[in-house]
This record gives C-alpha cells, sequence and structure tokens, in this order.
C-alpha cells in the first residue's frame, strides 16, 4: 500500500519511535517534583522544550506544548483576543484557514465580535495589501496560515506580518504544514503546529507566544505549562515530537528537492493522462510533496475507494465527502473545480516507483468512476429559440455538471442554457466549469426548487 496523504498525518518518524520508548523509562515521573525521578523528567522536558524552540526560532520560555495543534490554535486564538480585549473584539483570518481557526471565529461571532475573512485568488493566494485594507482600529486579532492543508500553497507570511505589525496588530500564524519543511520568518507574534504532521506522535501541539504579546490564557489554568495548557505533560510524547523536528529539518532541503521533482511529475503528466483535469493550488509557492487535482465528471469519494482498491492512500476536498456533505471551504474560496478533488502528499522517503504506479493506474480509476456516474441526458425544455432548461434537481454533483456538459452544444454560440439545481456544490462547480471550458457563466436566478444556472455558450 502507497500511503499518499502526509498531509492529514505523516507516518512516525523512525527517531520519534525510538525517542518514544526510550522516554517511557525516564519521563514517567511529574517534573514539577524536586525528587530524583521528577527531576529526570524535567531535564526531558526541558531538552525537548529547547530542541523545539531551536526550530522554531524562538525562546524556550516563549513555547508551550498543548495536548494537539487544535488545541494550540483555540487557546492561541482565544488567549490574544482575550489579552486585547480593550481594544477591541474584530478579527481577520484568511478564507482558506484551517476549521480550527474557522470554528475559532465562528465562536467569537456568537459572542457578539467581528470576523473578516480575507479572499485569496484562484491559486490559493493571499493578497498582503488585502490584509491592510481589513485592518481597523479595534482589530484585535489577524490569523494566517503558512501553507494551506488542502492544495500547499504557501502564504506571504513576512509581508502580511509586516502590514500587522505597522499597524499594531498581532499575526498567528498557523504553521501546521509548514513547521517540518522550515522555520517561519517575517515577525509574527504568535505560531501553532502539531506534531504529527511532521512524523511526530499524535497528542502534541506547539503554541508560541512571543514576549511582548498580550496574552490572557482562557479557562482554569494550573501551574503547568506556563498556564497555558492545563495538565499533566505527555513527556515521553513530547520528547519524540521534539526529537522527530530536528531530525525531519536535517534532511529537509535534500528531501524538498526530491519531493518537489515527484511532485512536479505529477503536476504535469495527470492532465496528459486523464482528460478534463484542473492542476489547483499555486504552480511554484507550494510545498514540496503536496499536489492537488480536480477531474471532472467525477466524484471524489468514489474516486477515493477505487484508488484505495488500486493500493493508493490519497484524500480528497471533493464538493461532498461522506461525513460533511458539503463543499470544500478552500475549493470554494479559490473559486476551482470541487468535484472529483484529489489531494497527493508525499511523505518523507516516498517512493519514486509508487508516484510511477500512481500514474499508471490513475487513468483508468478516473475512467471507472466516470462510467459508473454517467448521467443520461435530461430532457430539455426550450423556452426561447436559444434557451435550453436543465432540470438536475434531486441530483448530487457532479451530475448537474455532466448534464450541462452534454447538452452545451446543443445550443448556439451566444445561446443559454439554464441547469436547475438544488444541491449546494453546484454554486461553485457550474462557474468553475465555465471558467475551466472557456463557457460564459452568467449568474443564478431563484427557481420554484432549487437555483437556476445560467450559462452562455462562448465556443
Amino acid at each position: 500500500m502507497a500511503y499518499f496523504d502526509a498531509a492529514s498525518s505523516a507516518p512516525l518518524h523512525p527517531v520519534a519511535r525510538q525517542a518514544l520508548l526510550a522516554s517511557f523509562d525516564e519521563g514517567w515521573a511529574d517534573p514539577a517534583r524536586l525528587y530524583r525521578e521528577g527531576r529526570r523528567a524535567r531535564v526531558l522536558l526541558d531538552a525537548a522544550r529547547e530542541a523545539a524552540a531551536e526550530a522554531v526560532g524562538c525562546r524556550p520560555d516563549e513555547l508551550t506544548f498543548t495536548s494537539s495543534g487544535t488545541r494550540a490554535v483555540h487557546t492561541g486564538i482565544a488567549g490574544a483576543l482575550a489579552g486585547r480585549r480593550r481594544i477591541g473584539r474584530h478579527l481577520i483570518v484568511s478564507s482558506v484557514e484551517h476549521s480550527s481557526v474557522l470554528h475559532s471565529a465562528e465562536l467569537l461571532e456568537a459572542a457578539g465580535g467581528s470576523v473578516t475573512q480575507v479572499a485569496v485568488d484562484r491559486t490559493g493566494l493571499v493578497d498582503p495589501a488585502a490584509y491592510g485594507a481589513a485592518l481597523r482600529a479595534d482589530t484585535a486579532l489577524a490569523c494566517l496560515q503558512s501553507a494551506n492543508h488542502e492544495v500547499g500553497t504557501e502564504q506571504p507570511v513576512g509581508a502580511v506580518a509586516e502590514v500587522c505589525r505597522a499597524a499594531g496588530v498581532p499575526l498567528l500564524v498557523d504553521a501546521a504544514q509548514s513547521l517540518g519543511w522550515g522555520p517561519v520568518d517575517g515577525g509574527w507574534s504568535l505560531l501553532t503546529a502539531s506534531a504529527h504532521k511532521w512524523g511526530g506522535p499524535s497528542g502534541v501541539g506547539l503554541l508560541v507566544v512571543r514576549k511582548g504579546a498580550r496574552f490572557a490564557a482562557q479557562g482554569p489554568v494550573d501551574e503547568r505549562e506556563s498556564g497555558r495548557a492545563p495538565g499533566f505533560e505527555n513527556i515521553p510524547a513530547i520528547v519524540a515530537a521534539a526529537a522527530s523536528l530536528r531530525a525531519v529539518r536535517a534532511e529537509a532541503a535534500e528531501e524538498a528537492v526530491r519531493l518537489r521533482e515527484l511532485t512536479d511529475r505529477i503536476r504535469a503528466r495527470v492532465p496528459r493522462l486523464v482528460s478534463d483535469v484542473e492542476v489547483v493550488g499555486h504552480p511554484v509557492r507550494r510545498l514540496p510533496g503536496v499536489v492537488t487535482f480536480s477531474c471532472l465528471y467525477v466524484d471524489g469519494e468514489a474516486l477515493l475507494h477505487e484508488l484505495d482498491r488500486e493500493g493508493f492512500s490519497v484524500s480528497s476536498g471533493s464538493s461532498c465527502t461522506s461525513s460533511t456533505l458539503t463543499p470544500s471551504h478552500v475549493l470554494r474560496a479559490m473559486g476551482v473545480l470541487s468535484e472529483g478533488n484529489v489531494r497527493v502528499s508525499l511523505p518523507l522517503g516516498a517512493d519514486e516507483e509508487d508516484v510511477e504506479r500512481f500514474l499508471a493506474v490513475l487513468p483508468r480509476a478516473v475512467t471507472a468512476v466516470r462510467e459508473k456516474l454517467g448521467a443520461p441526458v435530461v430532457e430539455t425544455v426550450v423556452r426561447e429559440a436559444d434557451v435550453l432548461v436543465v432540470d438536475s434537481l434531486g441530483k448530487r454533483c457532479p451530475i448537474p455538471v455532466i448534464e450541462l456538459a452534454k447538452v452545451i452544444g446543443d445550443v448556439p454560440v451566444g445561446g443559454l442554457v439554464r441547469v436547475l439545481s438544488d444541491d449546494e456544490a453546484a454554486r461553485l462547480d457550474i462557474p468553475a466549469w465555465c471558467e475551466m471550458r472557456g463557457q460564459e457563466y452568467v449568474g443564478e436566478e431563484p427557481a420554484d426548487q432549487g437555483t437556476a444556472y445560467l450559462i452562455r455558450r462562448a465556443s
């Protein structure tokens, strides 16, 4: 089985496994105690903190170990907002942030605060000037990921941090996807990360709060981790996380070159091997091991199952997932195809032969899914001489797009097709299809049932 989903969780690094097992014997005692066993545990904890801080590029006393990356985000945002509550209750985030950031934003809004979402372009990149335009007198905090979890686009953190610094607003950076590749440059104030993203054990997150950043821990606190992460530290896991981060960093430069060549190969060859494919994400500013593409007329979850049967573990940001049945907020914000989305994220040491085998398997997997999802052309009603009405009510994407593609040629150039759909994903997928196929998306209008999407044939 070829594991190509490292962006979700990287395989446990051998160094992490060794450190974890070794520290079980030395790191089980309470590091707050002064007897011998406690002092041994404290030495391990302090050494891990120093190693992690060196990798981040911060002081050891600025770094807190949390129970997860998500917990680090929630704690960081809540503490930063509370620390600047006299300034205001306005939060700035990008539209493609991780769900942990967006959930914190929703909580702030529910409590009476306000949130501004900064848009991204079609590659998933933010414009630093847009962050500057979003800043207000009552802005308490801004958040920006260092690299996107779903498409791998790397963000201009340094430029955004400079804009925020000039306005006196702290910037929290979610560095979960990028920290294993190198430190995050720029004048950020807070940073979060998650060990299982770089090959450490799950259940360890990092929260860094720079000296000078106002921060007020929320909820019950105790004497541990500066009051920012109450409860007994999981010292074996923390030691393994720090050890693996150092080990991964030691091989990052060389491995980045190798993985980037493999993902460049996938980016170049997938559109040649499979028809109607859109490779998404920035072509240059992206993580070394991540490549994402969307296949027209394919359901993402069905394609994942097909690839799983062929021996490949990949993930999807498809328009309808088995868990949420909602379009990917990242793909929606980018305005790209959400149907048939596949993210390949290669782990350290990924085998070139596995990549070649994936490229050989993918075309027949896509063909098999397309054949299963083949939709008959529905009856169309001519309202005017050059208007066709396609009734796709009750059908999930990608079926409405398939039916649109089948009838677009039945109207003359300049003619209109009106697609009726009650699937929320169609609001993203139909305009994205028009962008990809060179047709004009006119807009949407209310219908007796669902929504009517108007498409003008341009070619």
